[in-house]
């Protein structure tokens, strides 16, 4: 059968070429619509990529500045100075393409997130200042002030407004794509590779973004670990430290106690003796000069034997850590006149530890002293769960611990002491309810019978 062809073939032929033009012009356009499109995903993606790599740097700032502050080394401080550096780099490129993309809402929130950044190394610059002028307590103050927090959650706040900002136009760029394929009838193939590769690019973006937090966190936890290692090492350090200063301290005491006992107390004695001899010699009228000399004497050779006391406790060598504690506690009731409840059982310490409990036992004492107000007064000593507790409690005005002054030195040396003895201190005390000391130490082994 022959078709016939029809009488316009040159019109038809025209109407072919016109409908094949307009096919490629559209297949064109949309092709080159949506390779813009990607293009701008890219981009996008870009910007996304900044702004994780922002939050990432600020969280780098601060713990190289943390760990500075923790070790004093200089070295810590190489990540806080890069990250000040990529810092305003990835700013600048950030507003570079959101001043392209002429988005007024981004570049607000650029801006608010860019000062909150500056704000925020800002904080940590200054605080860096201070602790290298040998101000560590303003350092610490200005970190507790929350500045540096607030901050913080600002950029992560911007930040997250900024991602969701380009979350949504990577969903308006893949629609502009389904139009552009849905446009491109001729096209679908192309397009649909086109749109493929770019998945293809998104899920491998997404991969690369996904591995890179996960490579961050794993270094962050590596860093966190190491520091912790760090504190605890210097941990051990300072006890071991205190443990050694609190040690020549002690041997320091004995010493400058063993010569006022045997310097000054052989000049006061001598002095004594030549007064008692000289005494039977003079006139009745100088008698009582003399017997007032006398009596200077005795309260000189009183403060002597009271001094050494204090220096070292001579009470707990001879007679052993139960009548030492005895003496203390009546010789402090009987100077501030206040009645002192005595409870004390037998422990089995070593002689490093019974002074630890003296000296607790005295710090106690001059604390309540000084600041308790107190009528009543406890000292207990007794074995609980096999080992020694010792207590010292008052019902006085009492305090607030976590309101306890930096310069409250006596309780902190206590607490190291105590410690290197394998032992707790525990302070429990409230406004108006009194203060309670409590330490407990590990008992020597007992003997074999």
């Amino acid at each position: 059968m022959r078709i016939p062809r029809p009488k316009n073939g040159s019109l038809v032929f025209l109407l072919a070429w016109l409908v094949a033009a307009a096919m490629l012009v559209i297949s064109e356009g949309s092709y080159r619509r949506s390779q813009d499109t990607l293009d701008q995903l890219v981009q996008m993606a870009r910007a996304r990529l900044l702004l994780y790599g922002i939050k990432a740097r600020v969280v780098d700032a601060e713990t190289a500045q943390r760990g500075y502050l923790l070790t004093g080394r200089r070295e810590y401080l190489a990540p806080y100075e890069e990250a000040n550096d990529d810092l305003q780099r990835s700013l600048k490129d950030l507003k570079v393409h959101l001043t392209e993309r002429a988005d007024p809402v981004a570049l607000q929130l650029h801006q608010q997130l860019e000062l909150a950044v500056g704000t925020k190394m800002g904080e940590l610059a200054e605080v860096l200042k201070r602790q290298e002028a040998g101000r560590p307590d303003a350092a610490l103050a200005l970190m507790e002030a929350g500045i540096g927090r607030d901050q913080m959650e600002l950029i992560r706040s911007r930040a997250e407004q900024l991602l969701y900002l380009q979350s949504e136009r990577v969903l308006q760029g893949r629609a502009e794509v389904h139009a552009a394929l849905l446009l491109s009838r001729l096209g679908v193939a192309a397009m649909t590779v086109i749109s493929l590769l770019a998945l293809a690019m998104y899920l491998r973006q997404s991969h690369r973004l996904a591995e890179q937090g996960r490579r961050q966190a794993g270094e962050i936890k590596a860093e966190r670990d190491r520091l912790e290692v760090d504190v605890a090492q210097r941990t051990a350090e300072l006890t071991e430290l205190a443990t050694h200063l609190e040690t020549a301290r002690e041997d320091e005491r004995r010493h400058l106690a063993r010569e006022l006992h045997d310097e000054l107390g052989a000049l006061l004695t001598a002095a004594k003796l030549d007064a008692a001899r000289i005494r039977p010699k003079l006139a009745p009228e100088q008698q009582e000069r003399m017997t007032h000399l006398v009596e200077m004497l005795n309260s000189g050779i009183a403060l002597k034997r009271r001094i050494i006391e204090d220096l070292h406790p001579s009470s707990l060598t001879n007679l052993g850590l139960l009548p030492a504690l005895e003496l203390q506690a009546r010789e402090f009731a009987k100077r501030l006149d206040l009645p002192v409840r005595i409870t004390l059982a037998e422990v089995r310490l070593s002689p490093r530890a019974e002074l630890t409990v003296y000296r607790m036992v005295q710090e106690a004492f001059t604390n309540i002293a000084k600041y308790a107000k107190a009528s009543a007064v406890s000292l207990t000593l007794e074995v609980v769960d096999g080992q020694a507790r010792v207590e010292v409690s008052d019902n006085g005005i009492g305090f607030d611990p976590a309101q306890q002054p930096p310069s409250s030195h006596g309780l902190v040396g206590m607490r190291y002491r105590v410690a290197a003895e394998g032992g707790t201190l525990k302070l429990a005390s409230s406004p108006g309810r009194g203060t309670l000391l409590s330490a407990q130490l590990p008992q020597l082994p007992q003997l074999p019978v």
